[in-house]
């Protein structure tokens, strides 16, 4: 992955989780990578202190992505210290809380869509123009495995959601293959992060596992593979508009 090196990245939702280690493996391949967070300070400086112990570039930003000006200017910030965006990783999301449909209100509709949905437009909408400029870029969105299945216990907001970004992620590929403009994203399955042990009770987990054929819920470093592949030109030059499912054989398309 030597065409990594030099190439630059936002992360977003990069303070835990999948998007903490997907920052700390681009910088290990020689990326310079802005972390973004919105709440978790100490966690996002704790993830650019790993990376510049090991010899890295990194620095965070703070933005919360239900507010559309924050992300204009988290990506006007992330372009001015880095130069340029080569790669835009879109990961931020919450499941906001698991409700039955009966006690499903308007807010809650908007927040899950405004986090999950509409910020992987806004921050593209922004990363767009300056890839442009500089000849192209990448666009890795992340999903779900419950765009695929509807989800869990209370979760069909969130399933909803990421079944937007999966195929907004084919119509942008679509849209912006002839800017050399690749967009794809990377569907999680089960994995062990913060997200889970605040919305899934051990109880539940133990029931997603036992649907796993691998027979167990996967880690964050176990989704980083799929984002350095579509993070190299290299390696995915040919790759736009595609869904790479990480999820140890629970749904397979």
């Amino acid at each position: 992955m030597e065409d990594l090196k030099g190439k630059t990245a936002l992360v977003t939702g990069a303070s835990t989780g999948i998007g903490a280690a997907v920052a700390i493996a681009f910088a290990a391949r020689g990326m310079r990578v802005a972390v973004h967070y919105n709440s978790s300070a100490d966690a996002a400086n704790q993830v650019v202190e790993t990376i510049r112990q090991a010899g890295g570039d990194a620095f965070t930003l703070q933005a919360d992505v239900r507010d559309t000006g924050a992300i204009r200017e988290c990506v006007k910030q992330a372009a001015s210290r880095l130069g340029r965006i080569d790669v835009l990783v879109n990961n931020a999301g919450s499941l906001v809380k698991r409700v039955p449909i009966a006690e499903f209100d308007d807010a809650l509709f908007d927040e899950v869509m405004h986090i999950n949905a509409r910020s992987v437009l806004a921050f593209a909408r922004e990363a767009v123009p300056l890839m442009r400029t500089h000849g192209g870029g990448n666009i890795i969105n992340v999903t779900s495995v419950a765009a695929r299945t509807g989800g869990g216990p209370g979760a069909y907001l969130y399933a909803g959601s990421k079944g937007f970004v999966s195929t907004a992620t084919h119509g942008l590929a679509r849209e912006l293959v002839g800017d050399r403009i690749r967009v794809n994203a990377v569907a999680p399955g089960v994995i062990q992060t913060p997200f889970q042990d605040r919305f899934s009770t051990p109880a539940m987990l133990e029931s997603f596992r036992t649907a796993i054929p691998m027979g167990r819920i996967g880690s964050p470093d176990e989704c980083v593979g799929a984002f350095l592949y579509l993070a190299s030109e290299q390696l995915s030059g040919y790759v736009t508009g595609q869904v790479i499912e990480v999820n140890g054989g629970q749904y397979m398309p």
